[in-house]
């Protein structure tokens, strides 16, 4: 589908366009209209799942959604995933009571401003390129998880092989070589406009990959409840 394509990630203020996209969690589609007007929302852009962070922070939406609930905020989890492969993956990984929508094209990511990263050997423009000199610099620390901190790639490779997870043709398929597409967080007010936003983008790269504050996420819900 068409979207609306800006350079930056939305900030508080800006609007949020419509999307229309098919749902994972129940039959039929999710429009982001569907929420305007009638309640705040809380959307998390992810890439595919695929991406085993990804698959971690799916579940900890999920886990945030009954306290988010009760403050009357909504949630709603977009992955790159392929709709048939998703509902396959969530069958056995259930996300109980949160809404999850499939754009393997990645139109929402796009129209809220999160680049899709090129991965290059030792170039760096952030964040619309990254160099492997950098990649490799980077840690990511998953106590319980990993057994040290590690940078994004091998800590990707090392908790795939945990999880058993296993990569499909369908899963190949929304892959660009040579490419990460950025995700974040965004909470809506109730006439769509951001209000919050947690996304890999900033801090130079120092996000990847890693968990939202959710203490951060529940006072600004706190704030667009009202």
């Amino acid at each position: 589908m068409s979207a609306p394509y800006i350079d930056h990630p939305l900030q508080p203020g800006d609007r949020a366009p419509n999307i229309v996209l098919n749902a994972i969690s129940r039959e039929g589609t999710i429009a982001l209209d569907d929420f305007r007007g009638r309640s705040p929302l809380l959307i998390g852009l992810f890439r595919g799942l695929l991406c085993p962070f990804c698959r971690r922070h799916v579940a900890a939406m999920a886990q945030l959604n009954p306290a988010l609930r009760e403050k009357g905020v909504n949630s709603l989890a977009v992955v790159n995933t392929p709709v048939e492969r998703a509902r396959l993956y969530f069958r056995y990984h259930p996300i109980p009571g949160l809404l999850a929508a499939s754009d393997p094209e990645r139109a929402t990511h796009r129209a809220f401003g999160l680049p899709l990263l090129e991965i290059t050997e030792n170039e760096t423009e952030w964040p619309y390129k990254v160099g492997m000199d950098v990649v490799t610099t980077m840690r990511v620390d998953r106590p319980g998880e990993l057994p040290e901190p590690m940078n994004p790639d091998a800590a990707a490779g090392f908790l795939n092989t945990k999880d058993g997870y296993e990569i499909t043709e369908a899963d190949q398929q929304v892959r660009i070589p040579g490419h990460m597409q950025l995700v974040g967080h965004f909470l809506l007010d109730r006439e769509g406009v951001v209000r919050w936003s947690f996304t890999e983008v900033e801090e130079e790269g120092q996000n990847m990959d890693r968990v939202l504050n959710p203490e951060e996420l529940m006072s600004a819900a706190s704030e667009v409840a009202h």
